[in-house]
């Protein structure tokens, strides 16, 4: 990992860059110029989802970045609201329509919720036959719920996209997935800034010269973590992408992993129903 474009090999054979540009919450121009500052910076996975309402944005910014389609990963995600077999298949048909893709390369179950999930992977799995997706998976997914959906599914998960930072490490998502081939992706890996004034953070930064941020987004890809930072900020997106010219040592990241107090802050997957 010493490189922006350095990337992980998905369970399908997939490659798939390990630091992707994050878009939660960013919309219109200002989400068009951060993908443009990104792609120019030198990032090549950008994650997008249908809620998240800048799909059009993003693929615009794709288009006319001038970097051909086959380098830059793109990922977008199937809303609650739409899950099932024929909405989710009407859902992605949506989806290309607005990134002005004819395939993205991974499409994922953006809640698992309640009931629904399974018929939606069988969406999937026929989107992923047909090569329409490169790669299919889930977000949001606890150990119980890639159990469940795996007893009745063709497909392994490539991608288990959930929260988790040295706050919330989730251990025991992380070893199952190792164990079945699936790749685990983490959002808000910084916590929303949460974690910028931790002490342990900032005296390992202090050593390499780099940012609490950037030490994080090191730990994850160490720990072989895709990690996907948001922001709109030029000087930001770009001190994110300077991390491949330092290594942690393994009692720097023991002492990362010791962080974890099981906090979320975002909503734990058990508990939002639909």
């Amino acid at each position: 990992m010493k490189h922006i474009t350095d990337c992980t090999i998905l369970n399908n054979g997939v490659t798939m860059p390990w630091l992707g540009f994050g878009t939660y919450q960013a919309k219109g121009n200002e989400v068009y110029e951060a993908v443009k500052v990104a792609l120019k910076t030198g990032y090549r996975s950008i994650d997008t989802a249908a809620v998240y309402g800048n799909e059009q944005e993003v693929g615009k910014a794709i288009a006319e970045s001038g970097i051909a389609r086959n380098e830059i990963f793109v990922t977008s995600k199937v809303w609650n609201d739409d899950q099932g077999y024929d909405s989710t298949l009407r859902a992605f048909e949506e989806s290309q329509k607005r990134l002005g893709l004819n395939v993205i390369d991974l499409y994922l179950i953006h809640w698992p919720g309640k009931d629904k999930f399974k018929d939606t992977w069988k969406a999937l799995e026929r989107l992923h036959d047909e090569g329409s997706i490169r790669a299919i998976g889930v977000s949001n997914f606890h150990v119980h719920h890639l159990e469940e959906l795996m007893k009745d599914s063709n497909v392994v998960p490539a991608v288990d996209q959930v929260e988790l930072h040295p706050g919330l490490v989730q251990q025991e998502l992380q070893d199952y997935c190792g164990a079945h081939g699936i790749q685990i992706e983490a959002w808000a890996p910084l916590m929303k800034g949460k974690l910028s004034d931790n002490t342990t953070l900032l005296g390992i930064a202090q050593k390499y010269g780099k940012t609490p941020a950037q030490v994080i987004l090191r730990w994850d890809i160490q720990n072989k973590i895709v990690t996907i930072p948001k922001s709109v900020t030029p000087s930001r997106i770009r001190e994110n992408a300077n991390i491949f010219d330092f290594e942690l040592s393994q009692e720097e990241l023991k002492q990362i992993d010791a962080l974890n107090g099981n906090k979320r802050i975002g909503t734990d997957p058990d508990k939002l129903f639909f």
